[in-house]
């Protein structure tokens, strides 16, 4: 077993803490990760990418190959129009549907949108309501954990385990209202 995802979105999302959890409870689940550094500007409002690379056997390298990850999951639509070359032929196009205009000519949303849902691959998730309705705003890309987790060869407890484990020095509330996001997110 391999699967591959390319993790997209702009600095101050929380694109490393997706990564995070997801790398996190695929070890705990005994499955090997390797990753690659995270491309791109680390101030917020800048373009960030990554690759995440899971597998149950020794996996030979970081980056994922174009044409072949299983998933591209973003925190910011137009981030994952960037990174559709990389998406294989049956592979998932997750992304929340919140853009951040960080550019002065930045496009429609409905147009970006329109573009994701013609891959006949999306998932578009408002994460941001549902992180709202979580009890806490930041809680916005564990709710993209979530809805990426029905594609993922990791198990819901894994994942929940390893965001627990992620945010249990801020107490119990904010461990409570990241999985509430998860878990809605999941659907």
């Amino acid at each position: 077993m391999k699967y591959d995802i390319i993790l997209a979105g702009v600095g101050g999302q929380g694109v490393l803490s997706v990564a995070a959890g997801i790398a996190t409870g695929a070890m705990l689940q005994g499955l090997k990760v390797r990753q690659s550094e995270v491309h791109g500007m680390a101030q917020r409002g800048g373009a960030v990418m990554s690759h995440l690379r899971i597998s149950d056997i020794e996996i030979p390298g970081d980056l994922v190959g174009m044409g072949s990850a299983d998933m591209i999951l973003s925190m910011e639509p137009l981030e994952a129009l960037r990174y559709l070359e990389y998406l294989k032929p049956d592979g998932r196009l997750v992304t929340a549907v919140e853009s951040v205009v960080n550019i002065p000519d930045y496009p429609d949303r409905d147009e970006i949108l329109a573009k994701a849902e013609a891959t006949g691959a999306a998932v578009l998730v408002d994460a941001k309501l549902i992180a709202k309705e979580a009890g806490n705003m930041r809680s916005a890309n564990m709710a993209m954990v979530g809805a990426a987790s029905k594609f993922l060869p990791i198990t819901q407890d894994k994942i929940e385990e390893a965001i627990t484990g992620m945010f249990a020095q801020k107490g119990e509330e904010i461990v409570a209202q990241n999985i509430k996001a998860f878990r809605a997110g999941r659907g």
